[in-house]
């Protein structure tokens, strides 16, 4: 009965120490798969964004693009003021003139007709001929037409860092998932490699090469994390007006539209680059103000029309006269000398007009060799692409073959690694060829508008 209990005692201690070790395995193999359910918590987002809505986003609050399109529509006031300047304008005059007496009742002043002297008059004035303000409503016109290019090269620098920053951000989420697929598989093959111990077919090391990847993996995944946080937060700042993290961007590098021909995006960019159109207007813009500083050399006529009271008291009858009246004038300037003055105005004009003809000159130059660049970039990686699709399967099968020739006792521990650092390097290498051919589109679309 003795024996009984002791047998008894032993096994129930037995069974707790048994039960002990299990729970901490179970806690040690739990613990990096917590690890990696926490970041997919914290990826858990209320708001999806997708490519469409982080550029219409990033529209909405880039503060270059409002100052852009705040500076237009600067300019167009300037050109409203200049279209007025020219146009017939109406004031009302009140004035009240006290002239010093001196004993006449026109006073010490000879050109005031009282001592007292009223006005109240409607004053409508008109420049009949002036080519200064004429070229000037021009200038500001095509100002305008310059803001608006502007506006136009400020956008689409803005859908090319909308597209770095956003893809970066996809590219760093795929990395986040083969950096976690590392894991798993450097957890399976610590997992097999302790079996293959345990049966007596390979030796202590392998196990403890095994676990040292295992750990290098488990770093790249946490590496990898602080990346794709980091690159949210740098999308967020262009997408967002306020600070926000709780959101998840679409995964799109599959669905990338083919590139068109050379002749195509040629012809494209020649009719829609605004950087050209703007170099262009600022030409046009640069002559005219060489009219305008001419057209000081010419005579301007100015015509003025009063109706109301001028007298020497306020009032519209006086001793039964009426004191309302009305009277004209025209005045014709004529520029005879002013030291050279308009002279210089000149030559700083065509100075201007001829630095515009060489920025032109550069910029369609630039143009080309830009476009040719972007072109040629482009093809590379959209030509790479299938090419990096057959590394990536064929380093998944050689990852399974390797380990099947390893499980059976025809490969070392170090060929297994390389497989895997292999496959690993082949899935990043995929993503990033495919984000590659994206920003080249949108490098494209900055010199044609069109993807």
């Amino acid at each position: 009965m003795k024996s009984s209990c002791s047998l008894a005692h032993r096994l129930a201690k037995l069974l707790a120490v048994s039960l002990l070790f299990r729970q901490v395995t179970l806690c040690g193999q739990m613990a990096p798969s917590q690890a990696e359910a926490k970041p997919q918590s914290q990826q858990t987002a209320s708001l999806t964004v997708s490519l469409e809505d982080a550029l219409e986003r990033a529209r909405n609050n880039s503060q270059q693009l409002q100052s852009a399109r705040m500076g237009s529509q600067l300019l167009h006031e300037d050109r409203q003021q200049a279209r007025a300047a020219f146009l017939p304008t109406l004031n009302y005059l009140n004035q009240y003139i006290y002239t010093q007496g001196n004993g006449t009742p026109s006073g010490i002043f000879v050109a005031n007709d009282g001592v007292h002297i009223y006005n109240s008059q409607a004053v409508v004035h008109q420049e009949l001929f002036s080519p200064a303000r004429r070229a000037e409503y021009r200038q500001a016109n095509l100002a305008e037409a310059v803001g608006q290019a502007r506006v136009e090269i400020a956008a689409r620098g803005l859908v090319a860092t909308v597209f770095q920053t956003y893809y970066s951000a996809v590219v760093a989420r795929r990395r986040l998932v083969n950096a976690q697929q590392g894991v798993e598989e450097a957890r399976h093959f610590v997992d097999v490699t302790t079996k293959q111990e345990k049966g007596g077919e390979v030796a202590r090391s392998d196990v403890i090469k095994a676990q040292i990847l295992l750990q290098q993996r488990e770093r790249d995944a946490q590496e990898a994390q602080l990346a794709w946080e980091k690159t949210k937060l740098s999308l967020a700042v262009l997408l967002f007006p306020d600070f926000r993290q709780d959101y998840s961007v679409v995964d799109d590098l599959q669905s990338a539209t083919p590139l068109r021909s050379f002749e195509e995006v040629q012809s494209m960019a020649a009719r829609q680059n605004p950087d050209l159109r703007a170099a262009e207007l600022t030409l046009e813009h640069e002559k005219t103000g060489v009219g305008v500083a001419r057209a000081a050399y010419l005579p301007s006529l100015n015509f003025d029309y009063f109706f109301g009271i001028n007298a020497n008291q306020f009032a519209t009858r006086h001793e039964g006269i009426q004191r309302l009246g009305s009277s004209a004038q025209a005045t014709l300037n004529i520029p005879v000398w002013n030291w050279g003055a308009t002279r210089s105005k000149v030559r700083q004009a065509e100075l201007r007009a001829r630095q515009a003809q060489l920025d032109l000159s550069f910029t369609q130059r630039q143009l080309l060799a830009t476009l040719h660049s972007f072109y040629l970039e482009a093809q590379t990686a959209q030509t790479q692409l299938d090419s990096l699709k057959q590394s990536a399967l064929f380093s998944q099968e050689s990852m399974r073959l390797m380990l099947l020739r390893y499980e059976a006792g025809e490969a070392s521990v170090l060929e297994v690694v390389d497989a895997q650092t292999t496959l690993t390097q082949a899935r990043n290498a995929l993503d990033d060829g495919l984000a590659r051919y994206r920003l080249t589109l949108a490098n494209l679309q900055t010199l044609t508008g069109v993807l």
